[in-house]
């Protein structure tokens, strides 16, 4: 199975794709898993890691950090990372690239930021530290306005 020369990257294949489609078919953890799992089945049939990036939705960074998982541990490295019951820490870098997602905006809900990073690195974090991330990043989060929906100020 030769790779295209201009992908930098190849992906391992640590198993035949049938096998990958049967523990896609009968995924039935993590929604974030099953993601990753059906980037890694777009990388076997030959996409790129930009387009297989694209078609779930996550940046061509992300699916680098998937494929670097997988390559280096296979399924397991595709598992939210959990230590003794407490949800990984985000990396540096990541926190970085969080930084940069959440200077999109000004104000961020505690449960927004919270949103933000379990879709976007598949790490639960509680309101408390996330709170203490965004203060970390110099930001306060927002009050939710009643009913959570933003008004413009009226002036």
């Amino acid at each position: 199975a030769s790779m295209p020369s201009w992908e930098p990257i190849a992906i391992k294949q640590h198993v035949p794709l049938p096998v990958l489609e049967q523990w896609i078919k009968h995924h039935d953890g993590s929604a974030e898993v099953l993601r990753r799992l059906l980037f890694i089945r777009l990388r076997y049939k030959g996409a790129s890691v930009a387009s297989a990036a694209e078609s779930m939705s996550v940046t061509t960074q992300t699916g680098y950090n998937w494929q670097e998982r997988w390559n280096a541990e296979g399924r397991a490295g595709l598992n939210p990372k959990y230590a003794g019951g407490h949800p990984s820490k985000l990396s540096s870098g990541q926190k970085e690239e969080l930084r940069e997602c959440l200077h999109e905006q000004d104000h961020w809900t505690i449960s927004e930021a919270q949103q933000r990073v379990q879709s976007r690195f598949g790490v639960s974090y509680s309101r408390d530290q996330i709170r203490r991330i965004l203060k970390s990043f110099g930001m306060h989060p927002a009050e939710p306005h009643v009913g959570e929906h933003r008004q413009p100020p009226d002036r």
